[in-house]
């Protein structure tokens, strides 16, 4: 893949990333999961399908964004623990 083209592909990504955070409506529904007591992670993963054209008989798929990093509370790195699974915050 060249350079302009994975740029231009980190920009759609991006721009993705934008449109789901600044929505007003998937602040609203997350509002409401959280006011009924759950705590919500939200974790999309994009593939795009692409091909030069000429090369009809090749479809590239390429996942876009950045992965989301998130806090543990004390009762998941219990839960972990228990299970014996040992976080990047923890001594291995």
């Amino acid at each position: 893949m060249d350079r302009d083209f994975k740029r231009l592909m980190e920009e759609l990504g991006e721009a993705i990333d934008e449109s789901l955070s600044e929505s007003d409506r998937i602040a609203e529904v997350m509002g409401k999961i959280k006011a009924a007591g759950y705590d919500l992670v939200l974790v999309l993963e994009v593939t795009i399908g692409y091909n030069k054209r000429g090369e009809t008989d090749v479809v590239h798929r390429q996942k876009i964004g950045k992965r989301a990093r998130f806090e543990f509370t004390g009762d998941d790195q219990k839960f972990l623990r228990a299970l014996q699974i040992k976080t990047d915050d923890e001594a291995v």
